[in-house]
């Protein structure tokens, strides 16, 4: 479809509105490099609806992120987090809902994450769950053309006309049944999309993201019986998931899309959306489709934010389970808070893979995956997360024992009373051990080698590690060395030590790896972030230049 200048999309049964095309496209640039294939992703009307969108909310995303600098510098002064006085009035008003769950989202007993290559995207959707959160975040590292292409992978797969052969071995979709529901996970707010460029400035990531998935797809996706459902990331307040509505409703009035059907799921991720998940829920009301519990990140967040302050000193971090006190308190909160507002309150991940050639090993793990799901299922959750399609049919023989409906929407755990102080007991049993600080270490500069050659999602003894593990395990080491923690053998947790172990570490690696490798640049970048000195908020964003080709000899592609 093509557009003339002082034309509309409503002309053409789309779009409420005028689009001036020329005008738009003025000071947008394309800075990544485009093909047949990707310019379908791109073209200049979706690239005009992406224009739109930035210039209509990035200064809002650019004030939010603000407001977490000054959040963080009232934490650092030794104030804590409470549930916000002025949303008293949300929490306690019994009489509002969310909405009824959307087509393909009323059973999510079981759904499979992974990024959006080609490969991954065909074997998620032949995998036996029930939906499937295509990601390009946490498991993705954002080169261009992983990007672009995942796009185009699931513009592909909605249509199904995703088969391809690699080699000798052809990936089709199954015909046998119904496809899982496909819900796309943007980056966060935090993230910059460098590009391309709109009015001098690199677009927002999450409006990237959204914004092509969006126009791609939403009527296609519609018109099969579902429709264009996300995951949102990494959000710190209820103003965060305000943005995302306004967003949503301009998208869907940009189209001519009735408002409520695009659906949220929000991962409570951050220790301070904790405190205002009924707030969340409201702001995205007739987008919600309920909460998520990102176990990894929230870890990684309670360290963050309480950096400075002793108090909030964990242990290694396979002692830090869903089991201690901070951890149960946030689950059974969620839980509860998604039921009262009819939502659902989705389980967290099992990164497990299976591990060939030791069956008393794989036994073990998969024990581990089966406990963890019970625990989920028992407590209320109304679904749960697996990372490899092995791991599914274990999620659904636990889920469907325990949860014989399509969801736990009525079970209300009205028993449960959760104060702020349970959100913040750091009551946990532990140690930490050099054996912690060498894992912390190897998954540390595992993942960020990996990411630094474009791949987001790397195995590390037989977990699927994404960013959010690398965070934790580079934030537990500047915690430890900046507040001179000693280890179990009486070591002393100081920057030398770090550093040292980290060269240890990072020289073991690398002589297992093959030629080619990034390990030395991955213990440059790794080694300025475990002294407890410099902290950078996000890895990805600390790394993001490495894995970009944008220069200022950079041409902008033609559309």
């Amino acid at each position: 479809m093509s557009l003339t200048p002082g034309s509309s999309l409503r002309d053409q049964g789309r779009h409420i509105g005028p689009v001036n095309v020329d005008q738009t496209l003025k000071d947008v640039n394309i800075l990544g490099s485009l093909n047949d294939q990707t310019r379908k992703i791109l073209s200049k009307d979706a690239t005009v609806f992406l224009a739109v969108l930035q210039r209509t909310f990035n200064e809002t995303r650019k004030a939010l992120l603000q407001r977490r600098v000054i959040r963080q510098a009232e934490l650092d002064k030794g104030n804590v987090l409470d549930f916000l006085p002025e949303t008293k009035h949300i929490r306690e008003n019994d009489a509002w809902r969310g909405p009824v769950p959307a087509p393909g989202l009323v059973d999510r007993r079981t759904e499979i994450t992974g990024p959006t290559d080609r490969k991954m995207v065909v074997n998620a959707l032949n995998a036996d769950v029930w939906t499937y959160m295509a990601d390009f975040e946490d498991s993705n590292a954002p080169t261009w053309d992983n990007m672009v292409n995942g796009q185009v992978n699931l513009y592909d797969a909605i249509r199904k006309q995703v088969d391809f052969k690699q080699g000798e071995k052809e990936y089709k979709l199954r015909t046998d049944r119904v496809l899982p529901t496909l819900i796309a996970r943007a980056r966060g707010w935090h993230l910059e999309e460098k590009h391309v460029t709109v009015d001098g400035e690199p677009m927002s990531a999450s409006l990237f993201d959204f914004g092509l998935y969006f126009f791609n797809n939403a009527e296609e996706l519609v018109r099969r019986g579902t429709g264009p459902y996300f995951y949102l990331p990494k959000m710190e307040s209820h103003l965060e998931a305000r943005l995302w509505n306004d967003v949503f409703n301009l998208a869907q009035d940009y189209i001519g899309m009735r408002r409520g059907t695009i659906r949220g799921t929000v991962l409570i991720e951050t220790i301070p959306a904790a405190f205002e998940m009924d707030e969340i829920i409201y702001e995205l009301r007739d987008h919600s489709s309920g909460l998520n519990c990102g176990r990894w990140d929230y870890i990684f967040s309670v360290i963050k934010r309480f950096r400075n302050n002793s108090a909030f000193v964990l242990p290694d971090r396979s002692a830090v389970t869903m089991t201690v006190p901070f951890m149960d308190a946030y689950v059974k909160l969620l839980i509860k808070t998604c039921h009262h507002r009819g939502v659902h309150a989705m389980g967290g991940m099992a990164a497990q893979i299976p591990i060939k050639n030791d069956d008393e090993a794989n036994a073990k793990a998969m024990d581990g995956v089966r406990a963890d799901k019970l625990r989920e299922v028992r407590a209320g959750h109304d679904g749960t997360w697996v990372a490899h399609p092995a791991l599914a049919a274990i999620a659904n023989d636990v889920f469907n024992a325990h949860m014989p409906t399509p969801n736990q929407l009525h079970v209300r755990r009205e028993d449960v009373q959760v104060s702020g102080n349970d959100l913040l007991n750091m009551n946990v049993p532990g140690k930490i051990t050099e054996d912690g600080i060498r894992k912390n270490l190897n998954i540390g500069l595992g993942y960020m080698e990996g990411w630094l050659r474009g791949v987001g999602c790397v195995p590390i003894n037989y977990l699927m590690e994404d960013a959010a593990t690398a965070e934790v395990s580079r934030s537990q080491l500047w915690q430890w060395v900046k507040h001179g923690i000693s280890t179990d053998e009486g070591k002393k947790v100081d920057k030398a030590y770090a550093l040292k172990l980290l060269k240890e570490q990072a020289e073991e690696l690398e002589g297992k790896a093959g030629k080619g490798n990034k390990y030395q640049l991955a213990a440059k970048y790794f080694g300025t972030q475990v002294t407890g000195e410099e902290y950078a908020e996000f890895l990805t964003s600390l790394l993001y230049n490495e894995i970009t080709n944008v220069s200022d000899k950079t041409p902008a592609a033609k559309l």
